[in-house]
């Protein structure tokens, strides 16, 4: 019998988990992904991964090998698994909730809850107005304008968003799964985000 990765993965050794002595790029997302949703210290650290599972068979590392090797953007430099994209609010990593995207567009949908308290997303209070912002694909905040509520500001930051998201969605299609552009096209920012 294997031993249970994080109590719960299993290896085979139908594939190599390494090639010289380094980890291969399946297995590595597949021990990460583990490691996220079952590590105890990792759960406690990155609290956006409590309630999440991993599907029985991604569970089996032949199974998702297999599976990645199917993947559009699969080894492409820079692109990570993805389990919520397709699935609006998914916890469960599986073989139909989770596809590849490139890194600049996953980070499009980081809430970042903990940082900005009771506000909206993309919204900071400033002195008695409420400021609307987002780092669309920069390290800086770009200011969208000033505004009397936090409900105008957020409608002011889910406008730029939903078009840059749109952006994004058209620069990576021929590189990304025709589901997760679908998706992109269709996604909205929500004041509960």
């Amino acid at each position: 019998m294997t031993k249970l990765i994080y109590g719960v993965g299993w290896n085979d050794g139908k594939y190599p988990a390494t090639c010289n002595g380094k980890k291969t790029l399946s297995y590595g997302i597949w021990k990460s992904m583990l490691e996220r949703v079952y590590y105890p210290k990792r759960r406690l650290k990155d609290l956006a991964y409590a309630g999440c599972s991993v599907g029985e068979s991604f569970k089996s590392y032949s199974f998702f090998h297999e599976w990645c090797c199917q993947q559009i953007g699969f080894g492409c430099e820079s692109f990570q698994l993805d389990k919520d994209l397709l699935r609006r609010g998914n916890k469960v990593y599986s073989d139909i909730t989770c596809t590849f995207l490139p890194q600049e567009v996953n980070k499009l949908f980081t809430s970042r809850q903990a940082c900005r308290g009771d506000l909206p997303l993309g919204v900071q209070r400033d002195k008695d107005r409420f400021r609307a912002e987002g780092n669309f694909g920069s390290f800086h905040k770009r200011h969208l304008g000033s505004f009397a509520t936090a409900n105008e500001a957020f409608t002011r930051y889910k406008q730029v968003k939903e078009a840059y998201i749109k952006f994004k969605a058209e620069q990576w299609k021929e590189f990304i799964d025709p589901r997760a552009y679908a998706a992109l096209i269709a996604y909205e920012v929500l004041i509960t985000d």
